[in-house]
C-alpha cells in the first residue's frame, strides 16, 4: 500500500488508530470529573437514581441538584465507602 503526499494511504485513509487492544503504558487516562465539558449540566436521571441506591447503603443524603461532573465524584466516592463497609 502506498501513502499519498497528504499522509493517507490509497483507501484514504491516515494509518492512525484509536482504541488499543492493550492498556497503554501511559497510566490512567480517564479524564476528571471537574474537566468534563459537560460537567456542570445537571445530573442524569441514572446517575439520579444510582446515586440514590449507594447514598441509601451508605446512610447520606445528598442534595438532589448535584451536576454531573458532582454526581460522578459522589458515586465513585460512595461506590468505595459501600465497598468498605
Amino acid at each position: 500500500m502506498s501513502e499519498n503526499t497528504n499522509g493517507t494511504d490509497d483507501q484514504g485513509t491516515s494509518g492512525e488508530t484509536i482504541g488499543a487492544s492493550t492498556p497503554s503504558e501511559t497510566g490512567n487516562l480517564e479524564k476528571d470529573p471537574s474537566d468534563w465539558g459537560s460537567g456542570g449540566d445537571p445530573m442524569t436521571e441514572a446517575q439520579k437514581s444510582y446515586l440514590d441506591t449507594l447514598a441509601r447503603q451508605a446512610g447520606e443524603e445528598l442534595p438532589a441538584d448535584l451536576n454531573k461532573a458532582e454526581a460522578s465524584e459522589n458515586i465513585e466516592r460512595l461506590r468505595e465507602v459501600n465497598n468498605n463497609s
